[in-house]
């Protein structure tokens, strides 16, 4: 089960499309999200893109309000922080790096941490928790960027968008 990554945004509807087709593509359905999605409009189209499932949390630059995700059948919002369980892996989810501590206090050790803010893609070894920054989809600061988790065998990969 391969599931797509993202964060950061920041209302590049261009790369969004790109970024859909490519996992449409790949039969992906679910999606965690990073944070920074932004504006309104971005979350319905985003919502409407073919995801059965996004697990998604807030950054600090978001724009729509908690009302417009509860529209949203598709959309598991999990706040500033959370956590889940896919085919057996907990997973955490935070946008900041400075969350790291807070998720594991109230959820415990997780087997991967996604987190965004800092645009910079990034895959690190901390302790026996794999720490992944998928770096930003809107391309700001660095190019744009994404990862895939293949939840069967844990196995990660970066991807650059203007490389798919």
């Amino acid at each position: 089960m391969l599931i797509a990554v993202a964060a950061d945004l920041h209302d590049n509807l261009a790369n969004w499309r790109i970024f859909s087709d490519y996992v449409k593509k790949q039969g992906i359905s679910t999606l965690l999200f990073c944070g920074d999605l932004c504006n309104r409009e971005t979350l319905g189209l985003v919502a409407d893109s073919g995801f059965e499932k996004i697990f998604m949390i807030a950054g600090n630059q978001e724009l729509y309000g908690e009302d417009d995700i509860r529209e949203r059948k598709n959309i598991i919002f999990l706040g500033r922080y959370g956590a889940v369980k896919i085919k057996g892996l907990s997973i955490g989810l935070i946008h900041e790096p400075h969350y790291e501590s807070r998720l594991t206090r109230k959820h415990g050790h997780q087997d991967y941490i996604f987190y965004g803010h800092t645009h910079k893609p990034w895959l690190e070894n901390k302790n026996g928790l794999l720490l992944v920054n998928p770096g930003t989809l809107g391309g700001v600061f660095y190019k744009a960027s994404f990862a895939l988790l293949e939840a069967d065998t844990g196995r990660i990969e970066l991807k650059i968008l203007e490389n798919i």
